[in-house]
């Protein structure tokens, strides 16, 4: 085969197996997709869609339900909910997206770089990573907030400083997986260097399995965030986060109860959504976990 024809070949072959994985995704993932994808798009036109400005009091509106003025009713300072749901969206996206990613990045190569090299390296770091995850996600992430502050850095921070041990599990199984293999025996003897082998040929290998985890613990950062904002340890006030409205209904549940629900509903259809992605990615990935459960 000459060069031209292997550089033409291989974008071939990607875009089929593109296609052939795209095909094996079931029907549930595909309306995960949908719900996150219709939760992005109101999230980036809330200024559009809303109908008032998220912090905008009415005194006059207090509690009032759900009609023409206020699509989903208004809090206990007359603020217009369906405008905070969609503001709050922005928040609750924003964090879970960047926390994940920065776990996923930190975790894997802590991950690779245990399994690849082994030894005393691998039990040092993954010791490190076990006594961060014998601590809940939730109470770790609620002391280090409470340490460092309830800022929107400071709350990313802390959600991926608890996901990170998943990740590095997770690449390091992988890794130790791929390491023996010939493929990888042949890039040590042709003298290739540690990095280049593990970024270059067995990255590849493991990305599919880390990214079907960053979907599944998207799912953790929502809730983990929505569970600080409910303590009081979110975002301060006026700042409209689901979590926080949330807290807001519980505090009126017996006179205005559609306050708690709107925005629990929301976290729920969120928290679904990216189950039924990372379950369906799953599937695809390896078929034969699906015929095994």
């Amino acid at each position: 085969m000459t060069d031209t024809s292997a550089a033409t070949a291989a974008p071939i072959r990607r875009k089929s197996a593109f296609r052939s994985f795209v095909a094996r995704l079931n029907a549930s993932t595909w309306i995960g997709l949908i719900i996150v994808g219709a939760l992005v798009a109101m999230a980036i036109f809330a200024p559009l869609l809303a109908t008032h400005a998220p912090a905008r009091q009415n005194i006059m509106a207090q509690l009032a339900e759900p009609g023409a003025q206020y699509i989903l009713g208004a809090d206990q300072f007359g603020r217009d909910i369906w405008s905070r749901l969609l503001f709050g969206a922005r928040y609750s996206l924003t964090i879970g997206f960047f926390a994940i990613m920065i776990a996923l990045v930190v975790g894997s190569l802590i991950g690779m770089i245990a399994g690849y090299l082994g030894g005393r390296i691998d039990i040092l770091l993954m010791q490190v990573m076990d006594v961060v995850l014998a601590f809940p996600a939730l109470i770790l992430g609620l002391a280090l907030v409470a340490l460092m502050g309830a800022t929107l850095t400071n709350i990313i921070i802390a959600i991926a400083f608890t996901a990170t041990p998943a990740f590095a599990r997770i690449a390091r199984a992988g890794v130790i997986m791929q390491r023996d293999r010939e493929y990888v025996q042949a890039c040590q003897a042709m003298g290739f260097s540690g990095p280049r082998i593990l970024f270059r040929h067995i990255l590849p290998a493991i990305l599919p399995e880390v990214m079907v985890m960053g979907s599944l613990w998207m799912a953790t950062a929502v809730r983990t965030e929505a569970s600080l904002a409910f303590i009081g340890l979110g975002l301060a006030p006026p700042t409209p986060t689901w979590g926080g409205m949330v807290r807001d209904g519980f505090d009126n549940i017996l006179s205005a109860f559609h306050m708690a629900i709107i925005p629990s509903l929301a976290i729920l259809l969120l928290v679904l959504a990216f189950n039924l992605i990372g379950d369906g990615l799953r599937d695809a990935i390896d078929p034969r976990l699906k015929d095994a459960s």
